[in-house]
């Protein structure tokens, strides 16, 4: 069993960054053009689901293209995975967004969460008592 772990976790990426449904993200996918030919292609939307764990684990986001909602399904640790980029980080209360299918137009926004890091006199006080 353990030296199945160490498979798995040779073939992890390092490059990815946090990130929880509800978040904007782009991602960008290597496309085979022909023979040789290799281009990225971005994806930008929100993430609306994250399943699995570890080298399984996959995303799904979802965009809204000329009025028509387009859902996508990438496994992270994929190899026709470039990058990933945060765009946006959402304010929701569910680990699964599916509610967002049956939303239209302003509907379907989502609350942006506060990101800044919680500094000031709590951070003294608690260096302060160590």
């Amino acid at each position: 069993m353990q030296s199945l772990d160490q498979l798995d976790s040779s073939q992890l990426r390092s490059n990815i960054p946090d990130f929880i449904p509800g978040d904007t993200v782009r991602v960008h996918v290597r496309i085979k053009e022909g023979e040789n030919k290799e281009r990225l292609q971005a994806f930008e939307g929100v993430v609306i689901a994250r399943r699995g764990h570890g080298v399984r684990e996959s995303i799904t986001v979802r965009k809204v293209s000329f009025g028509i909602g387009v859902e996508r399904i990438f496994p992270v640790n994929a190899t026709i995975i470039d990058h990933i980029d945060v765009i946006k980080h959402g304010r929701v209360r569910r680990a699964k967004l599916y509610y967002l299918r049956a939303l239209k137009g302003k509907a379907a926004r989502l609350r942006e969460r506060d990101t800044r890091t919680t500094g000031g006199a709590k951070a003294k006080a608690g260096a302060a008592k160590k």
